[in-house]
């Protein structure tokens, strides 16, 4: 009984650390948004896609208020997005996007993580040729006939769609059609659970058990910083 209960509650305080991460990567995807283009969704389509994901992620209308109302002070940090590369254990390539205010502090912790778990710092661009960014759109399936809706999409920059095991349908793009994809999707009145730009290896690398859980670990513990936004590797 004691043991179960310790189970769940440390079950519970992983769920509460996951949101409270994802909350603050939506609210520094607004504040950039913000900071961009100003405070109005209407016509500032970044900020309109990181209400949408906030709205994925169940984070509360007020505090997506209040993060708006917080990038419009003049005492709100300017976040930027910084890029990161480098090789994880065992020769597994990784790509680490960053949202920050203080890049010499990213860096100076991302370079702390690399050299404590057995990783290489690299250099911008190393990884150009193993990932390629693709808009990813997440949308609810019930009642949308798959074949026919990918017709109709083919022309706004469509690569592939798919259908997840909750029913929702997933929908690709090339990096220079997410703007388009968008627009065709909310132009349609179709309502967009969240949307992104993901990377995706073309080549992938495949370890043994004992080395995936130690590349496994150190991915855990960049996605830890409260800097990163996002993790990508090409382990298989």
């Amino acid at each position: 009984m004691g043991r179960a209960f310790e189970y769940r509650k440390a079950s519970k305080f992983a769920r509460w650390d996951k949101m409270a991460k994802a909350f603050t990567k939506i609210g520094r995807e607004i504040a950039m948004a913000v900071k961009q283009g100003g405070p109005i969704a209407d016509t500032n389509a970044p900020l309109r896609r990181a209400i949408q994901n906030a709205k994925g992620a169940q984070m509360p209308k007020d505090r997506v208020e209040a993060a708006i109302k917080r990038a419009i002070s003049k005492d709100e940090k300017d976040f930027s997005e910084v890029l990161y590369e480098g090789m994880a254990p065992h020769g597994v390539a990784v790509v680490i996007e960053t949202a920050t205010d203080n890049p010499v502090r990213t860096v100076a912790n991302l370079r702390a993580i690399f050299s404590k778990k057995g990783g290489t710092f690299g250099t911008q661009g190393m990884h150009d040729f193993i990932f390629t960014r693709k808009g990813v759109f997440k949308i609810e399936g019930g009642g949308i006939d798959m074949e026919e809706f990918e017709f109709e999409l083919i022309d706004f920059g469509l690569d592939s769609l798919e259908k997840d095991e909750e029913g929702k349908l997933i929908i690709y793009t090339k990096f220079t059609d997410f703007g388009s994809m968008q627009k065709a999707l909310e132009d349609k009145g179709i309502e967009i659970i969240s949307s992104e730009l993901q990377r995706f290896p073309t080549v992938t690398k495949e370890l043994g058990e004992e080395q995936m859980d130690e590349v496994l670990d150190f991915i855990d513990r960049l996605e830890q910083d409260d800097d990163v936004q996002s993790v990508y590797h090409n382990l298989h």
